[in-house]
């Protein structure tokens, strides 16, 4: 797989939503992480020499710190869950119909939704912590420490062969849609 670099025409800044509780939404486009390159088959074994995947990141402020792990907080990361997968498979499913290969992980098992599971799963906090360079507390689960949320926030991971543009232009179609404005 070849190192995919932004463009200039290309590059996304990012598309920062609020949902329908108050709570921002933050989605980011990216070339994939190193993990991704060299495991990418292990991942996705649909995928066979996909030269340029983006990584679409998209983060969900919690109601709470993630850091402990109570009823609340299960019952929180299960609705940023169902809320990403719902997004997610709107998203992966307008990209697929244009010709793009697409596909969504699930951020409970990381393996893809829409392709048949790897040998390893994906792990969405190590490739935030790699892309976005955000610190990461390592506990009985690792927790994502956002600059301005701190552990309130919920990784989650879509990954297209789609350019950035289509992405972008898609995901702000389809956001509204799932009360993120």
């Amino acid at each position: 797989m070849a190192n995919a670099t932004l463009s200039l025409s290309e590059q996304t800044c990012p598309i920062n939503l609020v949902g329908e509780t108050g709570q921002a939404v933050q989605i980011s486009i990216h070339p994939p992480s190193q993990y991704i390159c060299a495991n990418c088959e292990r991942i996705l074994p649909d995928w066979k020499s996909q030269p340029d995947l983006w990584v679409v990141i998209v983060l969900q402020q919690s109601r709470y710190q993630l850091v402990r792990r109570t009823t609340a907080t299960e019952l929180e990361k299960e609705r940023l869950r169902e809320k990403f997968m719902r997004f997610g498979c709107d998203l992966a499913f307008k990209l697929q119909d244009h010709g793009y290969l697409t596909d969504l992980i699930d951020p409970c098992t990381g393996y893809p939704l829409l392709s048949h599971p790897g040998e390893i799963p994906h792990n969405d906090t190590a490739v935030v912590q790699a892309l976005l360079n955000y610190p990461v507390l390592k506990n009985k689960c690792r927790v994502l420490i956002h600059p301005l949320w701190g552990a309130a926030v919920y990784p989650s991971i879509l990954i297209s062969v789609a350019p950035p543009k289509v992405i972008a232009t898609f995901t702000k179609e389809i956001a509204p849609l799932h009360g993120w404005n």
